[in-house]
């Protein structure tokens, strides 16, 4: 929103100075994921590199729906950013006027609109292709229902996601990107005096709806600073850790990613996933060839190597295991998998 301190959030995240910049320009940064398992295994097999898992993040214009005009605008720019993954919705939690209920209700009505609109247009495409023979007939009549039963639920103030019931539905209207289908967190930017109160907003956005109440400013200036001055301004300021590490860990699991990990001499790597990928899968991220030939994967729970200290102990102790090709992998898996082409 407007400023909120978005881009002083993204400055914080990315250690980068808060980039100067007007109009509809979107600024992208690449962000690493902290993973405090994959900074001890560094530290237990000192490999020439470690590689953190990333997010790509998208650093939008302030939007603003004070007048017609404004609202236009914002209408424009979601137009460009329907191909995103989750929303990350900052709001103002500091100064005379605040009112982060309100901003966030502002916005979701506006992707409600939105998203209104491109079902109207997309509906009266396909009520004059249905009527007519072709390859697609089938699947239009199917997606027009499906379309009819959306507009339902939007002018009802219902976003998209409550009315797609099953993943062969949500297949059908995927690719146009609705905005209410979309996850989303919220990051309440607060005052330094209220650093460490939280923001409840349950009664706006749900109980499932991650908010992280932070302070941007506090936090860009804490990513400016060498680990050392780092660690004494935050024992000054009594804060345990810096609440940006949080946020990207948020970001992450909103995304629905989780990371299994691959260790040695050469490299400590935290590989992203989808939750609920398979083995044969994930052996597929690390490279085709280890997929096409997969044999097994031998593996290890992180918390379980970091109890017993070593893979030979965890081995020792029966707590290597042997998975196939169906196996779910979990969230902290440490996986060599054994392949042969």
């Amino acid at each position: 929103m407007m400023q909120s301190g978005k881009s002083t959030l993204m400055s914080a995240i990315s250690g980068k100075s808060i980039p100067i910049s007007g109009g509809m320009h979107i600024e992208e940064e690449v962000i690493h994921v902290p993973d405090e398992r994959l900074d001890w295994l560094t530290e237990l097999h000192k490999p020439q590199r470690t590689v953190y898992a990333t997010v790509d993040c998208l650093d939008l214009p302030g939007l603003s729906f004070a007048d017609e005009s404004s609202r236009a605008a914002a209408r424009r720019l979601f137009g460009q950013v329907r191909t995103v993954e989750v929303f990350v919705i900052v709001v103002r939690g500091f100064g005379e006027g605040a009112d982060p209920a309100k901003d966030v209700m502002d916005l979701r009505t506006e992707f409600l609109l939105s998203d209104l609109e491109l079902v109207t247009t997309r509906i009266e495409r396909l009520e004059k292709q249905v009527h007519k023979p072709s390859d697609t007939q089938k699947h239009d009549k199917a997606e027009l229902a499906l379309q009819l039963k959306l507009q339902e639920a939007l002018e009802a103030e219902k976003p998209v996601s409550s009315a797609v019931k099953d993943d062969h539905e949500l297949e059908l209207i995927k690719s146009l990107g609705f905005l209410t289908l979309k996850p989303v967190m919220v990051a309440v930017n607060v005052a330094e005096d209220d650093v460490g109160k939280q923001v409840d907003l349950s009664s706006v956005v749900g109980e499932d709806v991650e908010v992280i109440t932070l302070c941007a400013k506090l936090e860009s200036e804490l990513a400016q600073l060498d680990e050392a001055d780092r660690s004494e301004f935050m024992a000054d300021m009594g804060i345990k850790e810096p609440a940006v590490k949080k946020f990207v860990q948020s970001c992450y699991s909103t995304l629905g990613l989780i990371s299994f990990l691959t260790i040695g001499k050469d490299e400590v790597r935290a590989w992203p996933i989808r939750k609920g990928t398979a083995a044969l899968d994930a052996a597929g991220k690390v490279h085709s060839d280890i997929k096409r030939g997969f044999i097994r994967a031998e593996t290890i729970s992180y918390a379980d190597l970091k109890e017993f200290g070593s893979e030979k102990e965890c081995k020792a102790a029966g707590k290597t295991r042997l998975e196939g090709k169906t196996y779910i992998v979990q969230d902290g898996d440490i996986i060599n998998f054994r392949f042969n082409v």
